[in-house]
């Protein structure tokens, strides 16, 4: 599998053409590829555990981690996007420091 989406066949995730997002889904689940991947990442869980949590075969798990390692650039931009998108709206993202 290459880093190039539209030319590699995934099994368990998809586009979604109605998203704003570009990234991938997992099929039949309202949950991206990146989810996956953070949750195990900040969580520190195995591939194993966060198929467990997560109630998806292992293969799928690993299947995500590995679109996620290979498109950090489009991940990045997504999560940029969607940081301006909730400051426009005055959502506050991170505690302000005051001293």
């Amino acid at each position: 599998m290459t880093a190039n989406t539209s030319k590699t066949i995934w099994q368990y995730l998809e586009s979604r053409p109605e998203s704003w997002r570009k990234q991938l889904y997992l099929k039949g689940r309202k949950l991206t590829a990146h989810t996956v991947w953070s949750d195990m990442i900040v969580n520190s869980m195995t591939p194993a555990e966060v198929a467990d949590s997560k109630d998806l075969p292992l293969s799928a798990v690993n299947e995500a981690i590995e679109y996620c390692e290979n498109n950090q650039q489009l991940l990045q931009q997504e999560a940029e996007a969607e940081r301006f998108c909730l400051e426009e709206r005055g959502v506050i993202l991170e505690p302000k420091i005051t001293h």
